[in-house]
């Protein structure tokens, strides 16, 4: 009867140790440099501007995942890289357009694959009434993925104008 009790402990024991094996945590993910994230995010997004003033549609949209969509105020959204591509080459025909940006910022996420990138903008087009050139101020704000191959792309961006400034009150009558 002893051996047998002690034969049962071992393979009690045995399988407790085999299926504290099954309960390991999962090795640790390598700690994400989110400073890292928002340089290669920021230089992406600089190199997007480039390529439009550059009117390089085809190398603007090369930022885009393949699900990619944008939204713009009063228009329907522009879904996926060939239709972005239609768009971009539409605006890049306007001789007035121009992109600029300011107050750049970038957010990480903690498991450091998303990140927003956030500016201001000033986007120069012809105005289709005046056919005079016209700069429209805004918020712009871009999504972006990492992709299996480690690249950044933009999985979504979305630009709104802002008002015009308010005219300067009159000064004061002495």
């Amino acid at each position: 009867m002893n051996n047998k009790m002690l034969l049962g402990g071992v393979v009690a024991l045995a399988a407790a140790v085999s299926l504290a094996g099954c309960n390991a945590p999962a090795p640790a993910k390598p700690a994400v440099d989110i400073a890292k994230v928002a340089d290669v995010v920021k230089a992406d997004a600089d190199q997007v501007i480039t390529d439009f003033n550059a009117r390089d549609a085809v190398k603007a949209v090369g930022h885009d995942a393949a699900g990619v969509v944008f939204m713009y105020h009063g228009q329907p959204d522009v879904v996926g890289v060939d239709a972005d591509l239609a768009d971009t080459k539409t605006q890049m025909a306007d001789p007035a357009a121009k992109l600029a940006v300011s107050n750049e910022t970038v957010e990480v996420a903690s498991s450091g694959d998303m990140a927003v990138w956030h500016s201001t903008y000033a986007r120069t087009s012809t105005d289709p009434k005046t056919k005079k050139p016209t700069t429209e101020n805004g918020n712009w704000l871009m999504g972006y993925k990492q992709q299996s191959d480690g690249s950044w792309k933009i999985t979504w961006s979305t630009m709104s104008d802002t008002p015009p400034a308010a005219p300067a009150a009159p000064a004061p009558k002495t």
